[in-house]
């Protein structure tokens, strides 16, 4: 009996992860809540945190589903010499791989500080609402008014270092990295639909990359119970299905319709996650 209640709190733990992991609303402030409602804890050391990066792998793989065909591309066309450079998939991976560099120069420096000093519930419900402040006024001002009706990626070198950049913000919890390329991708003069596509190509090498990193440094696998490891494969699975369902609907919402409503939303989580940590229920 309780294996199965594990099991259902792994359950609702993907569904949140795969829900929420590629909006702009901050997967982390939402597992932060459910895993405490819930009351999701383990005994083995570090294992809350290894847990929440290997479902993140699990909305990852959908990405690379969903995208097979477009990846599946750029990979036969790789060669410059063969399709020309600008239509290569080498371009393509260089871009992705520009963008990559800034995220990954504030993990390595900041990563351990974020994690000691800003995540809890005050700095998160902070961030949310800033986060959410930021997005408002850039969707108004900075956002294009135009080409929502362009899907294909094809950003310049200038355009990947700016999206990279602004990706740095999602290293403090709340900010959501979804968020912060979109948000990068107006700046850089890329309509909605482009940004948040481009962001999910990033979360591929970003994701997979941070979480093999943290597992490695968190002990890997080795003292999870059987338990525990058959947890992890619900919550991976679940939130690969979840994402899947989610990912087509968000890029279909962003073609008709503003981000403000994902801005409200977060303001309304920050003052939850404000007012559960206040009263010490996360």
């Amino acid at each position: 009996m309780e294996l199965f209640i594990e099991l259902f709190k792994s359950l609702i733990l993907g569904i949140v992860e795969g829900a929420t992991e590629f909006l702009p609303v901050s997967s982390t402030g939402h597992l932060i809540i459910f895993q405490n409602i819930i009351n999701f804890k383990s005994s083995t050391e570090n294992y809350i945190e290894m847990y929440t990066y290997v479902i993140q792998l699990g909305a990852i793989l959908a990405v690379v589903f969903l995208y097979r065909d477009k990846i599946l591309n750029t990979l036969k066309d790789f060669s410059p010499k063969k399709v020309g450079y600008e239509k290569s998939g080498f371009r393509f991976w260089l871009v992705i791989v520009i963008a990559c560099i800034p995220g990954g120069i504030a993990t390595i420096l900041l990563d351990d500080l974020a994690d000691k000093y800003l995540f809890n519930p005050v700095s998160v419900s902070i961030v949310l609402v800033l986060g959410a402040i930021f997005m408002i006024v850039s969707e108004s001002k900075i956002r294009p008014d135009k080409g929502d009706e362009k899907e294909e990626i094809q950003l310049s070198i200038r355009q990947a270092i700016t999206v990279g950049l602004f990706q740095c913000l999602a290293i403090m919890p709340g900010m959501s990295r979804s968020a912060s390329t979109i948000i990068g991708g107006w700046f850089a003069g890329l309509s909605s639909v482009v940004a948040a596509e481009f962001s999910f190509f990033l979360a591929i090498p970003v994701m997979v990359g941070m979480s093999a990193l943290k597992i490695i440094k968190l002990g890997g696998f080795s003292l999870l119970t059987g338990a525990e490891i058959l947890s992890l494969v619900v919550g991976f699975v679940v939130s690969f299905i979840v994402a899947l369902l989610v990912i087509e609907r968000f890029i279909s919402y962003l073609k008709r319709k503003p981000m403000k409503a994902f801005a409200i939303y977060r303001i309304v989580l920050g003052f939850v996650v404000l007012g559960t940590g206040l009263l010490g229920i996360i």
